[in-house]
């Protein structure tokens, strides 16, 4: 087995460079802001553009999506008796069902093998203030 070793001074510069990281990318996010409002005058608020200052080439793009809006484009695909183009999902209803687990209408072995459990971790460091 692996001898991993956590020091104070570890501690520390994770605390310091993960303040660091949060400064900057707001810092980021304020001149992201800026060159959006440049663009947004100089050519227009949804077109791309290129500006080239001091050896440094400023690009936005821009990127679009589409999508149905889901209940005005079921509804309309009604009307249209256009029903083979609407998707009917099926999918647990996780209240339901553990309000039928609460009732006794299910029981815990009726649904074995049925649950997916997840976990992620996560790392945080917070200096302790003395009292």
């Amino acid at each position: 087995m692996k001898d991993i070793r956590v020091t104070g001074e570890m501690l520390a510069t994770y605390y310091e460079l993960n303040k660091r990281k949060k400064e900057i990318e707001a810092e980021m996010n304020a001149l992201k802001d800026s060159f959006h409002e440049f663009f947004d005058a100089q050519i227009g608020k949804e077109d791309k553009g290129e500006v080239i200052l001091n050896g440094f080439k400023l690009q936005r793009q821009i990127r679009r999506s589409e999508k149905y809006d889901e209940i005005a484009t079921v509804q309309r695909l009604e009307e249209l008796q256009m029903n083979d183009l609407i998707q009917t999902v099926k999918k647990p209803d996780g209240v339901k069902i553990k309000s039928a687990l609460n009732l006794g209408f299910l029981q815990e072995k009726d649904l074995e093998g049925c649950m997916i459990t997840t976990s992620s971790s996560a790392i945080t460091v917070k200096p302790i203030t003395p009292r």
